[in-house]
Formats: C-alpha cells, sequence, structure tokens
C-alpha cells in the first residue's frame, strides 16, 4: 500500500514538472491553451471583410510545424533565407507604444566630413540595453516585456543617398556607410547614443534607427493604425572649414542660390530688354545688354553653385556651376566693343 502511495505522489511530482518545463523550456507538446482560434480562419468572411483584402494562412495548431522541411533560422543570420519558428511573444498595451527621434545630427544639418560626431537618439517605451550575442541567438527568443515595456534594444544605420538628399530609387539594404547596435541603455530616460568615429566622407547621407527587441527582431507593437517606432533623416557632410562657419551662406545653394542667380540673370535680361526696347535704332544695343544681363545672372549662379557645392555639396548649386565655358557670354568690354562696332557700321 505504501509503495503504491509513494509512486502515485512520484507521478504527479513528475506530471507537475513536466507541466512547468512545457510552458517554456523543454517539451514538445502543444498545451491547448495556448492555441490561438483566431489563426482558425482566414478573415475573408470575419467582421470588417473588404474584398480587396487578401486571405490569411490558417492553421488549428498555431503553426507549430510551419517550418517543417526548410531551412532553420537556428539563432544565425542566415543571409541565403531560412524559416523561424519562434513566437513573436509579448505585445505591450497601445499606450507603451515605442516611439523615437534622431536628435542629432538634425534633420538637413550640414556637417564636416571626417570629423567624430556623434548619433543622438530620444525613444520612449523602451528598456534599453538588453542585446543578445547576436551571432548565436538571432531571432531565437519571443519579445518581452518588463513593467509593459519591450525589452530590447536600437540600432543606427546610415547609408549614402548619393548626389542627392532625396534619391527617387530605393538603396540598397545590403549597402551602408556606418551601423551600430546601441547595446547600452544610454542615460536611463531613453537618450542613446552612438560616437561615429572618424566622421564620413563629404557626400549626402540618411540615417535611421531600427528599433529591436532583445534577440534583434524587429519590435511588434498592438495596433496596426500608429506613428512610426523608428525615425530618419538626412544630412550633408561637407570640407570642414566650409561646413562649420560656411553653411549659412554656401551651404543654402541646395535650397536655390542657383535659383537665385537665374533670378539676377532675369534682372539683367530685363533691363536689357527694356533698354532695348527704348529707341527702335537701339535693338542691337539692347541684344547686347540682354546677352551681358544674361551672362551676370549665369556667372552669380556658378559662384553661389561652388558655395554650395563647398557648403554642403548642394544639388542645385552643382547645377549652377555647370556653365559651359563655350557658351559662355564674352567679357563686358569685349561687349562694348561689339557695340560701338555694329554702331559704326549702322552709320556708315
Amino acid at each position: 500500500m505504501a509503495f503504491k502511495r509513494l509512486f502515485g505522489v512520484s507521478s504527479l511530482i513528475s506530471l507537475a514538472l513536466a507541466q512547468a518545463q512545457n510552458n517554456n523550456q523543454g517539451g514538445a507538446t502543444l498545451d491547448p491553451e495556448v492555441i490561438q482560434q483566431g489563426s482558425f480562419v482566414d478573415g475573408k468572411s470575419s467582421l470588417g471583410a473588404e474584398a480587396v483584402q487578401a486571405a490569411s494562412a490558417t492553421s488549428q495548431n498555431n503553426f507549430i510545424n510551419f517550418c517543417k522541411g526548410q531551412t532553420l533560422t537556428n539563432g544565425l543570420q542566415i543571409t541565403t533565407g531560412s524559416c523561424n519558428g519562434i513566437v513573436m511573444g509579448q505585445i505591450p498595451a497601445k499606450d507603451r507604444m515605442i516611439s523615437s527621434v534622431i536628435v542629432n545630427p538634425a534633420n538637413g544639418a550640414t556637417i564636416p566630413s571626417n570629423q567624430d560626431f556623434e548619433i543622438v537618439v530620444q525613444v520612449t517605451n523602451l528598456n534599453a540595453g538588453a542585446f543578445t550575442n547576436a551571432a548565436a541567438t538571432y531571432y531565437s527568443a519571443p519579445q518581452q516585456l518588463d513593467n509593459g515595456n519591450v525589452v530590447g534594444h536600437t540600432h543606427v544605420t546610415v547609408q549614402d543617398t548619393g548626389a542627392d538628399l532625396n534619391p527617387q530609387q530605393p538603396m540598397d539594404p545590403q549597402e551602408f556607410a556606418f551601423f551600430k547596435g546601441i547595446n547600452d541603455a544610454g542615460n536611463g530616460q531613453g537618450r542613446l547614443s552612438a560616437a561615429v568615429t572618424g566622421g564620413l566622407p563629404a557626400g549626402n547621407y540618411r540615417v535611421c534607427t531600427l528599433t529591436s527587441a532583445a534577440n534583434h527582431q524587429p519590435v511588434i507593437m498592438p495596433v496596426a493604425q500608429r506613428g512610426a517606432q523608428d525615425d530618419c533623416i538626412r544630412f550633408t557632410n561637407a570640407g570642414g572649414e566650409n561646413a562649420a562657419g560656411g553653411n549659412a551662406a554656401g551651404g543654402n545653394a541646395a535650397g536655390g542660390n542657383a535659383a537665385g542667380g537665374n533670378a539676377a540673370g532675369n534682372n539683367n535680361e530685363n533691363a536689357g530688354n527694356n533698354a532695348g526696347n527704348n529707341a527702335a535704332g537701339n535693338n542691337e544695343q539692347g541684344d547686347g545688354q540682354n546677352r551681358e544681363g544674361k551672362g551676370k545672372g549665369k556667372g552669380k549662379g556658378k559662384n553661389n553653385g561652388q558655395q554650395g557645392q563647398e557648403g554642403q555639396q548642394g544639388q542645385a548649386g552643382q547645377e549652377g556651376q555647370a556653365v559651359d565655358p563655350a557658351a559662355a557670354p564674352p567679357p563686358p568690354a569685349a561687349a562694348r566693343l561689339a557695340r560701338l562696332a555694329r554702331r559704326r557700321r549702322f552709320i556708315a
């Protein structure tokens, strides 16, 4: 009798241990309590369905064998593609959603090239500083919460946008000028930073945040309609001397100094036209002034374009600089001599 009671108690303990292990560790049996019935339907006939919506994949067992027969991620960064069977994990409440803003560099700023600078990010509702071994535990555990906040970290990634701060084609995600996972808690108030030692070469750049859970997966939020959890800004690296002091004078060429040069040219052109229209006999003189006005306008555009290129490599500045020497107007003295020759020809 005593043996039977002892055997029964031992069996109960073993069962309890097995159930405890099945919660998080060990055990390959799906607990019926965690089966999500939302996966039973494809959504096409559910509340709020619209004809244009795609049908969801369905499962009766939480997709537990979804990755069978495929290359498993297995905690590795597999560059040829893989399948990850780890659950998404805990999701924060709506009032604990993550939001980020890059506070340095400022959007549109021009900073010295090849000089140290710091990328600074302010993040809300992230328990930062949790950063697992990305070489062995990549996507290998679910997202988790601590006091309602996602446990994780952020990254900053910088890409060269080419000749323009506003490229029309997406950049290659495999190419980046700088990347850093920020694995500390910063100031404990959501302010995180990464030092760019040695700076970046002259050029146009975009810097973005990539906020992740502890195991590097993008953070999962509770609702679809929301603000972005990440931020991006654009900035320019230019020559050290001009970037510090000359941005106000030269860097603004990206916004329109070349246009300003053309405007000056148009004003001179109008003056030339007015002078040419004052008398029928002075048409050639007016035409000469008109050409000289255009020349002055282009010259100013050229100078501003050079300032823009030195200040922040502004595209508009480069366009202002691109003047064909063969098409350039004659110097003012030569233009006056030409007008005098034409007058003498008319008098004769």
